[in-house]
């Protein structure tokens, strides 16, 4: 991070002034595996558009003040899909100039920002911890952008994915949201259940879109409220463990909202829910 943006704001942080570079300079924090539980969503679920594609490139957007979010993304979508490519993009030259040494076949490293600098249209963009430091009024034009760089939907193809979403520094709370070429479509909670109390503790770490409507009215707060409930009523089960609790307050939780995956997910630790269930008010 250079002083300048260390003295800002987050939201107010300069925009790069490169020709042709869009977006702001990030505080760069990264750990190794903080995204090993994003990265095992998108091979399980993203793994086979990769694999049918001519092209498989995925890009790690703001990967930060070192290169270990795009070594780590290249080795776990290989296991699903052995072409990909993986393009790691940050804003800040500094940040690329350490990463080139890392570099290597199927990854390279760019200079750029939202306007993706690499060839082709990506299968898969990942952008972790990146919208946190923008206004909320800003999330839908980004996404709006990020989408049209995705590959388009085909025969057989739903298209590009894009993710976007936040996590804690080590990686153990997750939630994010996934965007196809036609828009938003679902919504991750993800958590290490060994650290978990309850649900809602995973409200700090909802992405931009959604952080600022976990109030009383908005759909997301009503889903953390009932994911709660169902937690509670689900404490018979903690004898047999934190994943067994998890997975029978997730199959109540279906009851009332739609969840689009299944215990093979949930076992993991996850739930994802239809966008338009905790899309926000107006």
């Amino acid at each position: 991070m250079t002083p300048r943006a260390a003295s800002l704001p987050h939201s107010r942080l300069p925009l790069s002034r490169g020709a042709s570079v869009v977006g702001s300079v990030t505080r760069g924090t990264t750990n190794p595996n903080r995204l090993r539980r994003m990265d095992r969503w998108i091979a399980a679920t993203h793994g086979a558009e990769l694999r049918r594609s001519a092209e498989p490139v995925a890009v790690d957007l703001g990967y930060g003040a070192a290169p270990w979010t795009a070594v780590e993304l290249l080795a776990r979508l290989r296991t699903a899909a052995p072409r990909t490519r993986v393009f790691g993009v940050e804003i800040e030259p500094a940040r690329v100039a350490a990463a080139l040494p890392y570099e290597r076949e199927g990854l390279a490293f760019r200079h750029g920002g939202f306007e993706v600098p690499v060839p082709g249209r990506p299968v898969l963009i990942r952008a972790a911890n990146v919208l946190r430091q923008y206004d909320e009024e800003r999330v839908a034009e980004v996404w709006r952008g990020l989408c049209a760089r995705l590959a388009p939907a085909g025969p057989g193809s739903r298209g590009g994915l894009l993710v976007e979403g936040t996590c804690d520094e080590i990686g153990r709370r997750h939630v994010w949201v996934a965007l196809g070429p036609d828009g938003p479509r679902t919504v991750t909670f993800a958590t290490r259940l060994g650290s978990l109390d309850r649900p809602s503790d995973l409200a700090e770490r909802l992405p931009k879109a959604l952080i600022h409507r976990n109030v009383p009215g908005e759909p997301v707060h009503a889903f953390l409220r009932d994911f709660d409930r169902a937690w509670a009523a689900a404490a018979p089960y903690a004898s047999y463990g934190a994943r067994q609790r998890w997975i029978r307050a997730v199959r109540d939780l279906a009851a009332d909202w739609p969840v689009a995956d299944g215990v093979a997910r949930w076992r993991q630790g996850e739930v994802t829910v239809r966008w338009q269930a905790l899309a926000p008010r107006g």
